[in-house]
């Protein structure tokens, strides 16, 4: 479950990202980090496939309920580091403008 919220993550953003009219909001950031979190949870599933076997496609609703858990909670993470790295970067100068207005 965690690999199939984070591909759909990954997708998503990949889209906004490829018909965006300029690259103000990073989305690049925010796609590179949803891509290699799927990556991740792919190898993962291939060792877990490997010792499970044919038991990897019958998970039990506790562990469905986990893995979704843990999936919302990687794209929250990499939505909050997106939100740092954008308050960071301020491509759009506004951090910049109210700290030098006070």
């Amino acid at each position: 479950m965690t690999l199939l919220l984070t591909v759909f993550a990954a997708v998503i953003t990949t889209i906004v990202w490829y018909n965006r009219k300029n690259d103000e909001m990073k989305l690049g950031v925010l796609m590179y980090m949803f891509w290699g979190a799927s990556i991740m949870w792919f190898v993962d599933a291939i060792f877990e496939y490997a010792e499970l076997g044919a038991d990897y496609f019958a998970p039990a609703v506790e562990d469905m309920i986990n893995d979704s858990f843990l999936g919302l909670s990687v794209i929250a993470l990499a939505f909050v580091i997106w939100l740092v790295y954008l308050l960071i970067k301020d491509p759009k100068g506004t951090v910049r403008r109210s700290i030098t207005a006070k």
